[in-house]
């Protein structure tokens, strides 16, 4: 990392880094001097909230930031969950987002890679329906308190 980071948190808002939940009980501000992984949460997605096979992309892609202890089974439900993705699509603009999307996962810009994710939502709503039952399921419990 060649410069610091700088991240504001909310007073009783969360901090994934990597793999520590973290909460503030005020507003802190947080320099970071070295390579870390971390995800605010309001970037946070609960299971409940997959309610597409995007939304199931990106749960799998935070659970590499969030538990990296399961980063291997993460990573296999990602790649899964991105062949079905680019098999039920022809639309090319869209193929070519998901493959710059493993692109970024495979090369530990997870971070990216979930930006990228959620600017297709929109579009993901209206292209592809959501699953009646919920097909993505991991390990872990983020209803931290």
């Amino acid at each position: 990392m060649s410069k610091s980071l700088h991240i504001a948190v909310k007073a009783g808002e969360r901090i994934y880094i990597n793999g520590a939940v973290m909460r503030f009980n005020c507003k802190v501000s947080i320099e970071i001097l070295n390579d870390v992984t971390f995800l605010l949460e309001s970037h946070v997605m609960l299971p409940e909230q997959t309610t597409s096979p995007l939304r199931q992309l990106y749960f799998a892609a935070q659970t590499l930031l969030i538990e990296p202890n399961l980063s291997a089974e993460a990573l296999r439900v990602f790649l899964n969950t991105h062949s079905l993705l680019c098999s039920s699509t022809h639309n090319q603009k869209l193929l070519c987002d998901l493959n710059d999307i493993r692109d970024l996962v495979t090369e530990n810009r997870v971070f990216e890679a979930l930006k990228l994710i959620r600017t297709l939502y929109v579009a993901d709503d209206k292209r592809i329906p959501a699953p009646s039952p919920r097909c993505l399921t991991m390990p872990y419990n983020l209803e931290m308190t």
